[in-house]
This record gives structure tokens, C-alpha cells and sequence, in this order.
């Protein structure tokens, strides 16, 4: 095992977490010649869209195959802020523990007062999808994909994987903090203005219809991925029940899950949690997606 402060450092970025159409373009088009296998590939910064958001960093390890798997991370933000640095850490935690796996890791336009979050960002997600697709003979990978999501991005992991993704390429989704149902009444009924402002980006005031419909909870099928969630029980933003009520959601469709409650932990957590965090989240990807 590794020690404590290797692992600390693999998932730092959970304590920091407070909340959260690949376009042709000219300047953007891949090369007739694919990627040479056998070498790491590296790309920052690469563009699918005409937003400044619309960026991901791409790491492909070297001697890979068509079957080399790709891990997708998902920042969070209250979907209104946020950077893919974020998920730095997750990105050197996978790069360290699953050297052969490549990583995408993206940034999506970001919801404002002119700029709802939904479905634009859940649309970011699928031209990423579809870009990686089809450049699968270029850059050298399997079409089959996972998600690490960190609050407003581990919701929109879950809604992505659970509603939009068609073609079953999603194998495997992880949720840290994720909101996963807008109609719980923990959400609809609170009394905190911060989290209030967060939740209008989703527009609480809208019909029931509309809040399933950006729900996790109320998209999830017996089709769905293994899904791990792991939440804290002094979240201020995340109620527990968004956990538990996913969890026996999963339990009843026959969806393989797992579920962790640190019930002193707030919107993130350090020490033993966090090393309990990322034993387990190591655990999940052996066995559902490496």
C-alpha cells in the first residue's frame, strides 16, 4: 500500500471542490496520419468548439492498442465556475496507479445568467465523446470510455452516462459530492441562499418535468454503468439523501454500485476518508474498467 500522503496528495483536489458540438473547425482538423502508438502522446488545451471552455487536455500512454481505455474527469463549480486544473490531482492519481489507461481531461462552457447550464454542458460532453470516437484510429484508442466526476461534475457525469450515452460507451462513472436529484425536497424546500444561487442555474422554480429530466436519479435505468459514489454527511450543498436516495435507486434497478458515507464530512474530506476514497476508487476501476 501506498503511504498516506501519496494518496492525499492522488485526490487533493476533492477538499477544494465547493461546489459542478466537436464543431469543424479549420484550425482544428486532425491529420490524415494517425499518432504513433508506441510513443506518449500529450496535447493541451485542444479545442472542439468556438467557446474559450470548450478546451481538454489529452495523455495517451505510450504502446497503446485499440483497447486502450480512456478515463474522462469532470471538474466541478457549481456548473458556473471551475477548471479542469482541478482535477489535476485525479490526473496524476490515474497516470500514477493506471500508467496504460489515457485521460481526457475537459472543460465545458460554464452556465451564467444568458448561458443555462443545461443541456449545454451535458451537449460539451457529447461532442467530446463523438470527437474521441471518431479519431479512434488516430489517437490510438478503445471507443469505450469511464467518468470521475467532482460535485457539479460528477452530477453532470451521472446525467451523461445515465441519459445520453446511446452507444453504451460509458463503462464505468464515479461520483464524488454529485447532486443527483433536483426534486428532493432537501433541495426544493432548503433555506441557504448559496446553495440557492447554485440550484437557479437549474431553474428550481420549473416545472417537476424539467427537474427529472436534468435528474440522475429519475434517468437512471437498469442499463446504467457501475457507478461508485462517495459523499460526505455535513455537506452544506450536497444533502446526504443524494446519496442514499441514488444508492437504493441503484439497488432496486440491479445497477452494480458501491456507496460511502463519511458522516463528518462536509463538501470534501482529508485524513482517512480521503485515503479510504481513493483504496476504494482504485478497487473499482481494477475490477470495472481496467
Amino acid at each position: 500500500m501506498k503511504p498516506l500522503k501519496s494518496y492525499l496528495f492522488l485526490l487533493i483536489c476533492v477538499i477544494t471542490i465547493v461546489s459542478c458540438s466537436f464543431e469543424d473547425n479549420e484550425n482544428n482538423t486532425i491529420a490524415d496520419n494517425n499518432l504513433n502508438p508506441i510513443e506518449y502522446y500529450q496535447e493541451l488545451n485542444v479545442s472542439y468548439g468556438i467557446d474559450s471552455d470548450q478546451t481538454f487536455d489529452i495523455y495517451l500512454p505510450a504502446n497503446r492498442t485499440l483497447e486502450t481505455e480512456v478515463m474522462i474527469l469532470v471538474h466541478g463549480g457549481g456548473w458556473s465556475a471551475g477548471d479542469k486544473s482541478d482535477m489535476n490531482g485525479f490526473k496524476d492519481f490515474i497516470r500514477s496507479e493506471f500508467p496504460n489507461m489515457g485521460i481526457v481531461n475537459i472543460n465545458y462552457r460554464l452556465a451564467g445568467v444568458n448561458n443555462q447550464a443545461y443541456p449545454m454542458q451535458t451537449k460539451d460532453i457529447t461532442t467530446i465523446i463523438n470527437h474521441l470516437k471518431s479519431n479512434q484510429n488516430f489517437y490510438v484508442i478503445d471507443d469505450d470510455f469511464a467518468f470521475i466526476g467532482a460535485s457539479a461534475g460528477a452530477h453532470l457525469s451521472l446525467l451523461w452516462s445515465y441519459a445520453f450515452d446511446t452507444d453504451n460507451n460509458i463503462d464505468m462513472v464515479c461520483s464524488i459530492v454529485g447532486p443527483t436529484n433536483f426534486t428532493d425536497p432537501a433541495y426544493l424546500n432548503n433555506n441557504n441562499p448559496d446553495l440557492q444561487i447554485l440550484l437557479d442555474l437549474y431553474g428550481v422554480d420549473t416545472t417537476s418535468e424539467y427537474l427529472e429530466e436534468v435528474s440522475p436519479y429519475h434517468r437512471v435505468t437498469s442499463t446504467a454503468p457501475p457507478t461508485i459514489l462517495f459523499y460526505g454527511g455535513q455537506d452544506p450543498l450536497v444533502p446526504t439523501t443524494q446519496g442514499t436516495a441514488m444508492r437504493d435507486k441503484l439497488e432496486g434497478l440491479n445497477v452494480t454500485h458501491e456507496f460511502t458515507l463519511y458522516p463528518n464530512a462536509g463538501h470534501g474530506w482529508t485524513g482517512l476518508d480521503l485515503l479510504d476514497t481513493s483504496i476504494k476508487l482504485k478497487a473499482f476501476i481494477e475490477t470495472h474498467f481496467d
